[in-house]
């Protein structure tokens, strides 16, 4: 039984808070683990940084932007708000059903099972080899053991604290941000003057900008033209990946002291700081290791950045400085990451469903605030959906399926600025979108094409993405004609 003991959220989030929200969403373990699979993809230094600083400019241009939106409409639920707005009921609910079914669950998932799996590095029994229960439904492989239990105990004990109100969970966030903030400049300085090797710069300014695969010859085969745009692409899905949630701040409009100058001013701080982090991260992965690597290679630098050992290339970058004990410093590190970023997923989450819940489009119990001023049904409902998710694929599976359907609202939203400057000319906007028209245009036109080359070289992990937001076409006027 949930007892509306509070009509309202609390206005308990201020600028540094809510740039805690933007930063520690973000920062997670892709930065950490992606790289290889660019690297591989690309096989070219210059490329792989290039990759990051395409999706950094991306991430900070939508920012910018969702500032115009998120100054009109200061509400609980953020994005959704802005489709219901922009375009009609059905839209907004498209994106807060993929938001639970897909983006928010399936991010959580996924963060909570890299949390379990460098758990493993320092508690050898949390083994992905493990497993006491497997199931395979037609491509799809459930497993059951250590590693999802750990995964899923993550998500429970965060969205208790976050049960407790908003305070708590802000407090959580502010801490643990502020922790890998400081780990992830740690981890760059420590990268520049203590692990910088010049054999590898020589190898890596050998073929900088020469992009390349290898054939089953283990023949280099250069990457030219249209081959070249669709591996960029494809490598896209690792970094825009890691870049994401950076959105989730709106979802808490409600809760944010003076939200109309706070929500922008915290969305464009927070995806520029993790962008630089990003991007001087994957620096120092180039000037410490080689990019072109051997899969048989027995040492670190005979892997390389394309091969180093389960993809963990900040592992494999400060190996020189801690010798053994590298592993167990980078596997606490990006626990203390995951388990950051998951906080900030699960308190914002569950925001959008109370909206829903208020608009009659989700579970009436998730439009209801506990005695903590906290949606508490929208967020057990989260854990317990995202629970399952931990049991299902893989991460990569998930980050393909999230990355896909994460475009298909980002670029909508964004949209909705044209369609509301046309449809609401003289609502008060705080806040105008920087470089309007010619920035969001930009970005629709460069997230448009990432999505079609997904569909065209991904097609078993974009289209179920996008059947998932298709199938709650009939999801929704089911629900309405049970609501009348």
């Amino acid at each position: 039984m949930y007892m509306k003991e509070e009509s309202s959220f609390r206005k308990s989030l201020n600028l540094f808070d809510s740039t805690a929200i933007v930063m520690g969403s973000m920062i997670g373990s892709g930065v950490f683990i992606v790289g290889a699979d660019i690297a591989r993809q690309l096989g070219s230094p210059g490329w792989l940084i290039m990759t990051w600083v395409i999706t950094g400019f991306l991430t900070v241009f939508a920012a910018l932007s969702y500032g115009e939106l998120a100054g009109m409409f200061p509400h609980a639920g953020g994005q959704y708000v802005y489709l219901r707005k922009a375009y009609n009921p059905l839209t907004g609910f498209l994106y807060g059903w993929t938001l639970f079914l897909v983006i928010q669950t399936g991010t959580i998932a996924a963060v909570g099972m890299a949390f379990a799996k460098f758990t493993g590095v320092l508690f050898p029994w949390v083994s992905e080899n493990v497993i006491w229960y497997k199931l395979e439904f037609f491509h799809y492989i459930f497993k059951f053991g250590p590693v999802q239990i750990v995964a899923i105990f993550s998500i429970v004990i965060l969205t208790w604290i976050n049960l407790k109100g908003v305070v708590e969970g802000k407090r959580v966030q502010n801490v643990f941000t502020s922790g890998k903030f400081l780990l992830v400049i740690g981890f760059i300085l420590v990268g520049f003057f203590f692990a910088y090797n010049s054999d590898s710069v020589a190898a890596n300014m050998s073929y900088f900008w020469e992009p390349a695969i290898k054939d089953k010859a283990g023949q280099w085969i250069p990457l030219t033209g249209m081959a070249l745009i669709a591996a960029i692409g494809m490598a896209q899905v690792g970094s825009l990946f890691s870049s994401d949630a950076w959105n989730n701040v709106t979802f808490t409009a409600a809760e944010v002291i003076n939200p109309k100058k706070n929500i922008p001013m915290s969305l464009f701080l927070g995806t520029f700081i993790v962008t630089i982090l990003f991007i001087l991260t994957n620096i120092v992965y180039i000037v410490v290791l080689p990019l072109r690597g051997d899969p048989a290679g027995a040492t670190v630098m005979e892997k390389g950045i394309q091969y180093a050992l389960n993809d963990r290339l900040a592992t494999a970058a400060v190996t020189d400085v801690f010798g053994v004990y590298a592993a167990s410093v980078m596997a606490l590190f990006i626990m203390i990451s995951t388990f950051g970023c998951n906080n900030g997923l699960i308190l914002s989450g569950a925001r959008v469903y109370y909206a829903m819940a208020r608009d009659g489009l989700f579970f009436n119990e998730a439009g209801i605030l506990n005695r903590k001023a906290v949606p508490s049904a929208g967020l057990i409902l989260q854990a317990v959906w995202a629970s399952l998710l931990c049991l299902s694929g893989t991460y990569s599976q998930l980050l393909d399926y999230v990355v896909f359907a994460v475009l298909i609202f980002y670029v909508l939203t964004i949209a909705g600025i044209f369609i509301l400057r046309k449809k609401m000319p003289d609502a008060e906007r705080p806040y105008k979108a920087f470089g309007y028209p010619v920035i969001p245009a930009l970005y629709i036109i460069v997230a448009i094409a990432i999505m079609l080359i997904l569909l065209i070289y991904k097609p078993e992990y974009t289209w179920p993405g996008l059947i998932i937001v298709i199938m709650g076409i009939p999801v929704y006027f089911l629900w309405n004609k049970q609501s009348v």
